[in-house]
């Protein structure tokens, strides 16, 4: 391979990486712009497990920034169930619901998974699942609730969970979906930030876990180079775009990724 033809190569892949990091975290689909990229500018992801590590390259970024609160719930869990510590119940409460919200996307992602992929991963059907989520953004954009984490349920766990499930269509958030059903149910925005991204790990966790053979047997033999630079590159965007996104949520801006999502799926429906 020519030093142009690998330059190209490694600036693809770089590329991928900062669309896949950056777009992650913030609620207009990291899968549909994958994909609306790809038609754009006629470049194409030649394996599926490009995806998963740089989706592990945002799961790390989300440890990063959730680090104290992951710390505090893990100590407070194993407090609660080993001392009978009733002061640590709500943390214990909150990581039982992440368990229970995580199984609905889980069980659909492991039976369905390729057939929502293969059927929705159209550029005018992104368009639409697009426009789809901007209206759940733009219906939630003034909403302020009032429930924080101690105020869960396992109705509000499940609800989540569902609307998890649902991002597995490309051109559906995942963030979207589930901070539109937490908002829904009258959280209050830090906890419908934190209980969305947190319940991000253990699906990151077990994609990339689920994909480990075909990952590190086969892809990173012969692309270790640009899968680590994407890799990279996913760490650092989705670090800086969840901050990001963290300080506009603060200040109820959702608006914004409303019109986007609505210009964006227009362009992808009409014109791609």
């Amino acid at each position: 391979m020519e030093f142009s033809d690998s330059l190209a190569l490694l600036l693809k892949y770089i590329f991928f990486g900062f669309i896949q990091g950056f777009t992650e975290p913030i609620p207009i689909s990291s899968s549909g712009h994958l994909v609306i990229v790809q038609n754009l500018f006629h470049l194409k992801l030649e394996n599926l497990s490009f995806e998963i590590l740089v989706n592990f390259g945002s799961l790390v970024a989300v440890l990063i920034i959730y680090r104290k609160d992951i710390i505090r719930l893990i100590q407070n869990g194993l407090n609660f169930i080993v001392k009978r510590d009733t002061s640590a119940k709500s943390d214990f409460n909150f990581i039982l619901y992440l368990v229970i919200a995580t199984i609905p996307a889980g069980v659909i992602g492991i039976l369905f998974e390729d057939q929502i992929g293969t059927f929705f991963s159209v550029t005018k059907t992104i368009g639409i699942t697009l426009i789809i989520t901007g209206f759940a953004l733009w219906i939630i954009r003034n909403i302020r609730g009032r429930k924080n984490d101690g105020a869960l349920t396992i109705k509000d766990a499940i609800i989540i969970g569902l609307a998890q499930s649902v991002a597995l269509i490309p051109g559906i958030s995942r963030s979207g979906a589930t901070i539109v059903a937490a908002m829904l149910l009258g959280m209050k925005q830090e906890t419908a930030l934190r209980f969305s991204f947190l319940l991000y790990i253990p699906i990151s966790l077990g994609t990339m876990l689920l994909s480990f053979d075909d990952l590190f047997t086969s892809a990173l033999k012969t692309m270790w180079i640009p899968y680590m630079l994407a890799f990279i590159t996913a760490i650092f965007a989705t670090y800086f775009s969840l901050r990001w996104f963290m300080n506009i949520m603060a200040k109820g801006n959702l608006k914004y990724f409303a019109w986007y999502c609505f210009i964006v799926g227009f362009i992808a429906f009409l014109l791609l």
